[in-house]
């Protein structure tokens, strides 16, 4: 069993999975996101089959800091929609907060040039948002 986390941006998506125990996660790839969804759900399922066993998907929610849903918020919501028509898995979504700012500084602290830190940050963040989620479930 394994679970696919996702940071779903503007202009990339993060991709994260668990471990086949659900304890861990790891950041796997960044999708250039597509004109429509179609480009972006080929791509996810291109890593779901490369790592056999997914049967869940979360989804980063940025909720606002109130805790409410925002604009950005919405537009994950309508992929996590398009999402759940399109595969035959549990999809559900984990507040994201600060998880891009938390990727960030740990990306700083190891020494990752600007550059660098630009190119994993989407998929550093769908770990963090994974690895919340996991830790949740054992608690």
């Amino acid at each position: 069993m394994r679970i696919l986390g996702i940071d779903f941006g503007d202009k990339r998506i993060g991709v994260a999975i668990s471990d086949p125990l659900g304890l861990t996660a790891q950041a796997v790839a960044v999708i250039g996101k597509g004109d429509d969804y179609d480009h972006d759900i080929r791509e996810l399922k291109k890593i779901i089959h490369k790592y056999e066993g997914v049967d869940e998907i979360i989804v980063g929610l940025p909720k606002t800091m109130a805790g409410d849903i925002g604009r950005q918020a919405q537009k994950v919501l309508e992929f996590v929609g398009a999402l759940k028509k399109s595969f035959n898995l549990k999809v559900d979504t984990w507040d994201e907060r600060l998880t891009t700012v938390e990727a960030e500084r740990t990306l700083i602290s190891a020494g990752l040039s600007r550059q660098k830190r630009k190119q994993v940050i989407d998929r550093s963040a769908a770990a963090y948002i994974l690895q919340g989620y996991l830790d949740s479930r054992r608690k």
